[in-house]
């Protein structure tokens, strides 16, 4: 059985005391591919040293997380732009929107967002969406860009049956992670009613851990109690979640 984290943190600081027994520990659990989003700048070389000591594991993407468009975003998306033209990424992301901390970008976070999306065109990538508290605002842009070389995933997906529909018919597959498994989290409520298809799996890590680990750090393995979450919902062996879920991050990712 072979698990794809689409979505993981493995270059943060959370992990600097055990980082290589997190990843062996993932492996192990059948997690073999690790897609990483970027945040900034001050990331990038972590993450380079992280693909060079995993080289079959570690899949990179380059971005502007929304949480840190700030006043100097112009000198942030001209280092995107650098590390697009001298090394090799799978996605641009994360990227979107984020209305839940600070509001006071909004207009730079919705121009930032379009920008990307563009390079992501031009580049032929998908895009990995960050959205919090802006699922208006994320549908006003992608309802502005969509066309044949929109796609990618909806990440960290916590929206409600409409709105899941809506991100799917942009070419969105959706990133489930550990909120599938919260008592409250919602989703896990409608989504039988999307075709598997449709989803790929993820962790967040080291953030949102899934039920029975929440509130504690989250780690790639954990995957495993997601995937049981869904096979719960969809009354589907392990394995063939395992199998649909990999090929749909296959397909998104183009490896």
């Amino acid at each position: 059985m072979v698990l794809t984290d689409t979505h993981t943190h493995l270059y943060v600081a959370q992990f600097d005391e055990d980082r290589n027994d997190v990843i062996k520990r993932a492996i192990k659990a059948g997690v073999s591919r690790f897609f990483v989003p970027a945040i900034d700048a001050t990331y990038y070389p972590a993450m380079f040293d992280l693909e060079r000591q995993f080289p079959d594991n570690i899949f990179l993407m380059a971005g502007l997380h929304p949480t840190h468009v700030k006043e100097n975003f112009k000198d942030e998306l001209q280092v995107v732009k650098e590390q697009l033209n001298n090394h090799k990424f799978y996605g641009i992301g994360e990227i979107g929107i984020d209305l839940y901390w600070d509001k006071t970008f909004i207009q730079e976070q919705q121009d930032v967002f379009k920008i990307q999306i563009a390079w992501a065109k031009e580049n032929n990538l998908p895009i990995i969406i960050h959205c919090r508290d802006a699922f208006d605002e994320i549908f006003e842009v992608l309802d502005e860009v969509k066309d044949d070389k929109l796609y990618g995933i909806f990440h960290c997906f916590t929206g409600d049956l409409k709105q899941a529909e809506q991100a799917i018919s942009y070419q969105m597959k959706l990133g489930i992670g550990g909120v599938v498994t919260f008592k409250n989290g919602g989703i896990d409520k409608f989504l039988n009613k999307i075709p598997l298809k449709n989803i790929v799996l993820e962790t967040d890590s080291p953030y949102l851990a899934p039920t029975p680990f929440r509130g504690k750090r989250n780690e790639s393995s954990y995957l495993i109690n997601i995937l049981n979450k869904l096979v719960e919902i969809y009354g589907l062996s392990p394995e063939e979640i395992a199998k649909i879920t990999t090929q749909n991050s296959k397909e998104v990712f183009k490896i």
